[in-house]
């Protein structure tokens, strides 16, 4: 069902990278309903986590139409979130095509809802290729406490898994794995 609905961009943003583009979800309220739908019945935590900035626009309406999602934390570009001295997190990424950053703020992790001694966190991203970008993130999250609390990020939901590129693979000894759809061949 999902899959009539993307787009595929071959050589952009360069040659041998197939952009798979989610935005036509915005043009189908049904899908774009029943994918946000099948993320709240995946995601186990009261706390979910986003990369900018597709990521917001399936995570954001969980904040008002789930039961137990409670918390969205921003993962977003250089220049973006605003911060007090000491609050901003850099977290080096590499993806399929090529290295980036992103910034998070300790004082978004801080507002979550805590789990015992822990904040446990799902991790919500549209694309799942090499899996750099989450594995970047979660490294990141491993080193920080936030009030005394380990972050612990319980599993990883992405809309779209490219498993020839392996993903998959790099971020199942972290946690659970689940897409809404898999493209196979897809590279």
């Amino acid at each position: 069902m999902f899959e009539d609905i993307i787009r595929h961009y071959p050589d952009f943003p360069k040659p041998g990278i197939d952009f798979i583009d989610v935005l036509p979800f915005l043009h189908d309220k049904e899908a774009f309903n029943a994918a946000v739908r099948e993320i709240d019945r995946l995601a186990t935590t009261p706390n979910l986590a986003t990369v900018e900035a597709r990521g917001f626009l399936f995570g954001a309406p969980l904040l008002t139409l789930s039961d137990h999602v409670r918390t969205l934390v921003p993962f977003r570009k250089k220049g973006k979130l605003p911060f007090a001295e000491g609050d901003l997190v850099r977290v080096e990424i590499e993806k399929e095509y090529g290295s980036d950053e992103l910034f998070y703020r300790l004082s978004d992790f801080a507002a979550c809802e805590p789990a015992g001694d822990v904040i446990e966190v799902t991790l919500f991203d549209d694309l799942l290729a090499t899996g750099g970008t989450v594995d970047g993130i979660v490294r990141s999250l491993q080193r920080q406490t936030v009030g005394g609390r380990r972050i612990v990020v319980r599993e990883f939901i992405f809309l779209v898994e490219l498993p020839a590129l392996g993903g998959r693979a790099r971020l199942e000894p972290v946690a659970p794995v689940h897409a809404l759809m898999r493209l196979e061949g897809v590279e």
